[in-house]
């Protein structure tokens, strides 16, 4: 079993800033790569940010600047810097891991999403 549990959400104003958290445990052998989705209300779930086992990232054209994504192999875990927060930024963010169990099977797992609201 592998579990991803996020945390930092929370309401900041416009401007503002929020470090997410995602840490993940569990039968865990290798993890590929980590990365950010959000989900607004009444809309898909969207692709923030990504990072590879090296440190390689990549993100969606309108966090690029404000928000950075970074890992910490050691503790399996993934952050997301949030800064100059706008509006539209206002979701659930979900964690996702691209991992290798300890039995060789190789899938991606979700957190259980934190809220992060920008209003002023």
């Amino acid at each position: 079993q592998v579990q991803l549990v996020e945390s930092g959400g929370g309401l900041v104003q416009p401007g503002g800033s929020l470090r997410l958290s995602c840490a993940a445990s569990g039968s865990i052998f290798s993890i590929i790569t980590m990365a950010w989705y959000r989900q607004a209300p009444g809309k898909q779930r969207e692709y923030v940010a990504d990072i590879s086992q090296g440190g390689n990232t990549n993100y969606r054209d309108s966090v690029k600047g404000r928000f950075t994504i970074s890992r910490d192999n050691a503790k399996n875990a993934v952050y997301l810097q949030m800064n100059s927060l706008k509006a539209e930024d206002t979701a659930v963010y979900y964690c996702n891991a691209d991992l290798q169990t300890t039995d060789w099977a190789r899938r991606a797992y979700w957190g259980q999403g934190t809220q992060v609201t920008v209003s002023s």
